[in-house]
């Protein structure tokens, strides 16, 4: 893995624009840039609707802004997906189902010290969608098995693409879903699902993150799975996520990153906020690792730092969110250089 630290500045792929331009210049500012995913300029670029192309058993309705998925559909179309599923292809993500990524693409990307991509989850996907008698598909063995694989190649075709554009390249996946994945499943234990899920990230192709906002068992995600990069919403989580203190020091010490959700981008959650306040309550985390074993040096040269989450509910479309990339672009300066971080 030749991805580092020093507090860069990386973004989640939602945004709440409706510009497709002002959302990629936006994105471009970051110190790993990303494709922008808005679901406000086509139903096509929301992130669940992005991975169903060519999933059998799928209907886009697109008028009423619902996935339709039917199982007796999805038998009926699996032999005739099963004639080109070892076609690469076949889980390409074409400009129908997002035109932003392919405007991204034509990008120059190659100056960056690294590129992300990314997909839903297969946990969120399968939690999300439901079939014909509202079960949601997760809970279908045969249904769930072929969801995870599918989203697999999904993601490592895109990641082909990215690697093509920048070496350092990488992607993760959204997994908001992970926050509810070791409840009382009926019919999906949570045994099954951690070596479900950890089967899946095996088959991911480079750097495997994981992104989530809300709050999980962190002990699974730091320990138990073979994770590259977690970003998650430390704004929100910091105080509960800190105390898993053993299990970041591992976690950091094997030189993976940690991407810490810092500046809200919530309108209300961020009026009463600036630079000073957003470092000092970084500080503050990593004070309280550093008092407890973890070295800040060690932190620092494994951290990355983005907005806290997505936001498509500002009564001010996109002005508070490109506020919060100001903000932490701000609160990444005076860290890189207090701490004299370089490349």
């Amino acid at each position: 893995m030749t991805l580092s630290g020093n507090c860069r500045t990386t973004a989640m792929g939602i945004l709440p624009h409706t510009d497709v331009e002002a959302a990629i210049k936006l994105a471009m500012t970051m110190d790993i840039p990303f494709w922008p995913q808005l679901p406000k300029v086509s139903f096509y670029e929301d992130m669940y609707v992005q991975v169903t192309e060519n999933f059998p058993g799928i209907r886009i309705d697109e008028e009423n802004k619902k996935i339709l998925f039917n199982t007796e559909k999805f038998f009926e179309e699996l032999n005739d997906f099963a004639m080109i599923m070892e076609d690469d292809e076949t889980y390409h993500l074409s400009p129908k189902y997002s035109a932003v990524y392919r405007r991204w693409l034509e990008e120059d990307l190659s100056p960056y010290h690294a590129v992300r991509g990314q997909s839903i989850g297969p946990i969120s996907f399968g939690l999300k969608i439901s079939d014909e008698n509202k079960k949601p598909i997760i809970y279908n063995n045969e249904v769930k098995d072929f969801l995870y694989d599918f989203i697999a190649r999904k993601t490592n075709y895109q990641y082909r693409e990215l690697t093509a554009k920048n070496p350092n390249a990488f992607m993760w996946v959204d997994e908001p879903g992970l926050e509810f994945l070791f409840g009382s499943f009926t019919g999906y234990s949570s045994e099954r699902a951690r070596g479900d899920f950890q089967q899946f990230l095996d088959g991911l192709e480079g750097p495997k993150g994981v992104h989530l906002c809300g709050n999980p068992d962190w002990s699974f995600l730091l320990k138990e799975v073979k994770l590259d990069i977690l970003s998650f919403d430390a704004f929100s989580t910091g105080r509960v996520f800190t105390r898993y203190v053993e299990e970041i020091k591992a976690f950091l010490e094997q030189g993976k990153i940690l991407a810490w959700g810092i500046v809200p981008t919530l309108t209300e959650e961020q009026a009463s906020e600036n630079i000073d306040t957003m470092v000092n309550r970084l500080e503050e985390f990593w004070d309280y690792l550093d008092s407890h074993g973890i070295d800040k040096k060690l932190i620092l040269r494994q951290a990355w730092l983005a907005p806290s989450r997505c936001c498509l509910v500002n009564a001010d479309g996109a002005a508070t969110v490109e506020k919060a990339y100001e903000i932490l672009n701000g609160v990444a300066d005076r860290l890189k250089e207090k701490y004299n971080l370089g490349d």
